[in-house]
């Protein structure tokens, strides 16, 4: 048995299948762990969710954390985002099992733990100023508002730069808004842990009083091996930090597809 984790797909389908065949992926022994963007963006983004939620049914092997592609495609499906003009969602919008493909996404976390294996995966990062246990905490609070009646409510009031940084006395939308864009939006944060959600550059061109979150010198969850997507400028490349591992190598603009045996931490790759 293996378990590997696999950047953002995105809706590459063709990629997926060649990067399950180079690892010899079996569903009846192995995991998958997906860091989230599973849609958007690429060619086949209905047939990758099929493909997708069809093994977790089947073989129960899948973990995947949402991503803000993922939470992207639930706000225009309930009518409270327009589709962007690169977005590829058409298909899965027009789709016969549209609603059950929903329902499988909105039971995906913001965050998967495993202390057996001492991993722990987001899609854009953790919040410097949190631990793992505060970070599940937090997480499930918007969970359990994506599993509820009040989804539509959150979707409506989910976009937004603000609240920049987090604070324990933020409630409703600004408090649910704020967890979500640590967990799927975050690249670039100050000492504090204050957001900025406008820079998508690489580590190289790092904007002033600013760093990548997992480069805090103060980050609370330092000590333990993150798994994270997003981020494509990275490459796969996280500088100096030490237990982060980054997922997402560009697939969707003609990078590479990525998995990490979390075993042996051995890298496989296939072209995007």
């Amino acid at each position: 048995m293996a378990t590997y984790a696999i950047g953002d797909i995105q809706g590459c389908y063709q990629p997926l299948v060649s990067l399950l065949q180079l690892i010899n992926f079996d569903p009846t022994e192995d995991q998958l762990w997906l860091a989230g963007d599973l849609i958007n963006r690429g060619p086949e983004t209905l047939q990758t969710l099929r493909f997708i939620t069809q093994l977790d049914r089947q073989h129960n092997c899948i973990n995947a954390v949402l991503g803000n592609h993922d939470l992207h495609f639930l706000a225009v499906a309930h009518g409270h985002k327009n589709p962007s003009r690169l977005d590829t969602l058409d298909e899965l919008l027009n789709a016969p099992d549209r609603a059950e493909l929903m329902t499988w996404l909105r039971q995906c976390p913001l965050i998967h733990n495993d202390s057996d294996l001492g991993y722990t995966m987001v899609h854009a990062g953790i919040a410097p100023q949190w631990s793992i246990s505060e970070s599940l905490a937090r997480a499930r609070e918007v969970e359990e508002v994506l599993q509820s009646e009040a989804l539509d409510d959150f979707l409506a009031n989910m976009y937004g730069n603000k609240p920049t940084i987090w604070r324990e006395d933020l409630d409703s939308f600004d408090r649910w808004r704020c967890i979500t864009n640590y967990f799927t939006r975050m690249r670039f944060c100050d000492a504090d842990g204050r957001l900025d959600l406008t820079c998508k550059t690489g580590i190289d061109e790092t904007p002033e009083g600013l760093a990548p979150w997992f480069l805090q010198p103060n980050r609370v969850a330092s000590k333990n091996k993150i798994l994270f997507g997003h981020w494509a400028a990275l490459e796969g490349h996280t500088g100096t930090a030490e237990n982060v591992f980054a997922l997402d190598t560009g697939c969707v603009w003609g990078g590479k597809l990525s998995a990490l045996r979390l075993e042996d931490e051995r890298l496989f790759q296939v072209d995007g």
